[in-house]
């Protein structure tokens, strides 16, 4: 069933990818529909191997800018900025370098907040960003970026001690509480603003 979910936001993703490719051919300067070009990018990149997976991202990133550039103050591209950033952050071994990425998403979520003061998600990014740089040094000490960021899990994993394998899998669940909430919150932002321009609305609910 959870594989079926998993196909399915690919394929939405996917298809959500192409819809904003071919609105921009039509109307480049349309800042909602590039900033769901974006986030789908993003979704679309934890479905990659980690190379690629960074390169998906860094695209993401331009889409993003260019929404920014049409409108400065648009609070959802700012805020997905920020997710972006931080997605990076977390695909890179390097610490500086990874911190550079969490300092311009602490940035990103700060405008995103200043621009809409009462958007909770908003404040909770914010606040979750302070913590991102701890939580990315446990997953890169313990190694757990190719498997919990996108790389293929590997079946001929070592075979260490039971305390050492539950530590790593204590580690993988906390990265995913805190990196897998972005994500998946962009993919709703995303989801929401792609039913809105392309797609029918949703079926009422069945009556109680």
């Amino acid at each position: 069933m959870e594989m079926s979910n998993e196909f399915d936001r690919l394929l939405f993703f996917e298809h959500a990818r192409k819809a904003a490719e071919a609105a921009y051919a039509n109307n480049p300067l349309d800042s909602d529909n590039l900033t769901r070009w974006g986030g789908s990018l993003l979704e679309l990149a934890q479905f990659q191997s980690v190379p690629d997976s960074k390169k998906m991202i860094a695209e993401g990133i331009s889409k993003l800018e260019e929404a920014l550039v049409i409108d400065a103050k648009k609070h959802e591209t700012i805020w997905c900025l920020g997710n972006a950033h931080t997605s990076l952050a977390f695909l890179t071994p390097d610490q500086d370098e990874a911190k550079e990425s969490f300092d311009k998403a602490a940035i990103y979520f700060q405008q995103a907040v200043d621009e809409e003061p009462g958007n909770e998600l908003y404040q909770k990014s914010l606040e979750v960003s302070s913590k991102a740089p701890e939580l990315h040094a446990e997953i890169h000490k313990q190694g757990l970026t190719q498997q919990a960021l996108g790389a293929a899990p590997t079946s001929g994993a070592s075979t260490s001690s039971s305390t050492k394998s539950s530590k790593k899998k204590k580690s993988s669940d906390l990265k995913y509480d805190i990196f897998g909430w972005i994500i998946l919150a962009v993919g709703i932002v995303t989801w929401i603003g792609f039913a809105k321009s392309q797609m029918p609305p949703p079926p009422p609910p069945p009556p109680r």
